[in-house]
């Protein structure tokens, strides 16, 4: 997969097929649109090519009547999860406060018809872009008669009657509706960290644990508690428990921790990136009155989480 941070970096080619979005998450109903993309691309030899943002608009473009909004994939997982799908070409638009007042019908001369080449572009039922969000379905549309292209809008994937959504994933994962977020999500939801040097408690406990930093700042923490997830480390992959909280058994202050026990490792791995995708939701964070109760628990939790791998592997 080619990916382009500038307009200039890409060769033009009438013959692409192309989408534009954030695409925070690429959820079932993002991915239906890429599905869409490259059965298009497949079956018309066309070249496929993806057109995203970052910074998250919301981050840019702030509202002080919201809180700023957490990041379900950082633009480095978004590449990844394109990858993964198929994507061939993916150019990701530096988003700022003036490119926001680009008006579309420039964004999609200058991008898409001149700089790129379109053939077909795909979008979204809901999806709008450029000044004042003017560039909708309607808008292009129009456009296309005038400048001779094609589009298709890609209806939404509904989950219980209703469409999927990046906020109603971020609310499944705050409120430990793991297997709902996972579900809308079509994948075990990620987190890409480094790995730093903690305290030492849990090799104590006998549950030596990775204590991780997420990469990037405005990422979506799930809600506290402890999950069963799966660990990729210099490409491998592993599995272990995560425990996310203010470890209330000892002494704290006030701080989020993420700790990762990954069953049968003892390698080093400090300093290195690593993705951790949660599987399922156990339990919430508690406090014990005292260490063996602790462990005790924390042996119960491991068993829990075998007996759960024993079923999907």
């Amino acid at each position: 997969m080619k990916v382009y941070k500038s307009i200039g970096e890409v060769r033009f080619n009438f013959n692409t097929v192309l989408t534009v979005g954030t695409f925070d998450g690429l959820h079932r109903g993002h991915r239906q649109i890429i599905d869409r993309l490259l059965e298009i691309s497949t079956n018309e030899g066309l070249r496929n090519f993806v057109i995203t943002f970052d910074p998250h608009p919301r981050l840019v473009l702030k509202n002080s009547k919201k809180s700023p909004v957490k990041l379900l994939t950082t633009i480095d997982e978004r590449i990844l999860k394109f990858e993964e799908m198929g994507v061939e070409n993916v150019l990701i638009i530096h988003f700022t406060e003036d490119f926001s007042q680009t008006p579309p019908e420039r964004f999609v001369n200058d991008y898409l018809v001149t700089g790129i080449g379109m053939k077909k572009i795909l979008t979204g039922y809901d999806h709008s872009f450029g000044k004042n969000r003017g560039g909708d379905y309607e808008f292009l549309k129009t456009l296309s008669k005038k400048i001779g292209f094609q589009i298709e809008k890609i209806e939404p994937f509904l989950c219980d009657g209703r469409p999927i959504s990046s906020t109603k994933i971020r609310e499944a994962l705050k409120n430990q509706q793991l297997d709902l977020a996972n579900d809308m999500l079509g994948y075990s939801y990620l987190l890409s960290g480094y790995v730093v040097t903690g305290d030492g408690r849990g090799r104590i406990l006998g549950f030596p644990t990775a204590n991780i930093i997420p990469s990037n700042p405005h990422k979506l923490i799930p809600a506290q508690g402890v999950y069963l997830v799966s660990v990729k480390i210099d490409n491998k992959k592993y599995y272990g428990m995560m425990n996310i909280g203010v470890r209330p058994t000892f002494e704290h202050d006030g701080k989020y921790h993420l700790e990762v026990h990954i069953f049968d490792f003892s390698e080093d791995c400090y300093g290195k990136l690593i993705y951790i995708e949660f599987i399922k939701f156990l339990r919430e964070e508690k406090k014990f009155d005292n260490i063996e109760q602790l462990k005790n628990q924390l042996n119960e939790d491991k068993n829990n989480c075998l007996e759960i791998l024993k079923n999907i592997l």
